[in-house]
């Protein structure tokens, strides 16, 4: 069985989505976790919520160090070629989320940025800790 042009470029555009998912996931996560403390959202304490986080500036961060290329970008290129585009001509969501999430700059400046960010995130555990949800005890019925 083989996969369409536009199957291909139907899973790009997913993948293109889940990136965009991630990054709005960790630039809003962090502006979630300094909102939440004034605002007492509780979950944004929430240790899995934290580390997730934390999780995912790190490996961002440590990308960029290492020069790796996001595997998520070269997926997706992988994906538009078979579909055999070379830009994101004619289709209006993987052109404007590329548009928003993608920017011509010099490495250091995004090594700097994921490095500053990753830093802040950090910070955020020292100033406002992660907890761990309470333990609920059941208790047996008694008959």
């Amino acid at each position: 069985m083989s996969i369409s042009a536009s199957q291909y470029q139907l899973l790009a555009n997913a993948v293109l989505v889940l990136h965009s998912c991630i990054v709005v996931f960790v630039a809003g996560g962090l502006l979630a976790i300094l909102a939440g403390a004034p605002l007492h959202w509780r979950w944004t304490r929430n240790l899995w919520f934290r580390a997730t986080h934390l999780a995912a500036i790190v490996f961002v961060a440590l990308e960029s160090w290492a020069g790796i290329v996001c595997p998520l970008t070269t997926l997706e290129q992988w994906l538009r070629r078979q579909a055999g585009q070379l830009a994101y001509e004619g289709d209006f969501v993987a052109y404007w989320l590329t548009k928003c999430m993608f920017f011509d700059a010099p490495a250091w400046v995004f090594i700097a940025a994921y490095s500053i960010f990753s830093l802040l995130v950090i910070g955020t555990w020292i100033w406002l800790p992660p907890q761990r949800a309470p333990r609920r005890l059941f208790r047996a019925a008694s008959w």
